[in-house]
């Protein structure tokens, strides 16, 4: 079996294994927060921001949440990173957006951030920092899913198949589960250019 037909068996695998109950809660707990006129803040760091930007453009276009991701704005996370510290830059972030019990934030991440390894440690405290002001955390992450999974109210843990792949698999299903929940009849309040055109 060539490296090809492998991967995308694995990816097949994952799609098998998906907890299903975990979307469809992420999916109504976004309702409740579209419903509230609450915001979407999606962190993530490497692969998982620009997961978190393409993810932005859709929940804004398509389900009507207003959706933000600290790091669409480079001047801001750069100033942010180089005066207070890598650790701290997305808590800041949210301070300086009022996060608040109405609004929600979405983790993509493969790890899902680990104080103790100093790993995504701007993810800990972020997530720290919405639980003390009540907000929504909701998350889609890979291997045991973290600090995200300890304290979101749903979360996805991708499946791996082969550890080999853990961030390949996990960041690919970012999209995938996101292009999922937007296009959810609960959320999905505008058509997509294609499918209108074929209509």
């Amino acid at each position: 079996m060539s490296f090809t037909d492998s991967f995308l068996k694995e990816l097949a695998e994952v799609l098998t294994k998906l907890d299903v109950n975990a979307i469809e809660k992420i999916v109504d707990i976004l309702v409740e927060i579209h419903d509230n006129n609450g915001r979407l803040f999606i962190l993530g760091v490497g692969g998982s921001a620009a997961s978190a930007s393409h993810a932005v453009n859709d929940f804004r276009k398509i389900t009507g949440i207003e959706t933000y991701a600290p790091t669409d704005n480079v001047s801001e996370l750069t100033a942010r990173t180089n005066d207070e510290g890598w650790a701290s830059v997305f808590k800041a972030w949210l301070e300086g957006s009022h996060l608040g019990s109405k609004d929600a934030i979405l983790i993509f991440s493969v790890g899902g951030g680990d104080l103790e390894k100093n790993i995504s440690p701007n993810l800990v405290l972020a997530l720290q920092y919405a639980q003390a002001v009540d907000a929504k955390i909701i998350g889609v992450v890979g291997r045991d899913g973290g600090y995200t999974a300890k304290v979101a109210q749903a979360c996805v843990i991708v499946p791996i198949i082969n550890p080999s792949h853990i961030t390949p698999t996990t960041e690919a299903f970012h999209s995938v589960i996101h292009h999922l929940i937007v296009t959810h009849p609960k959320l999905k309040i505008s058509q997509t250019m294609w499918e209108s055109v074929e209509k």
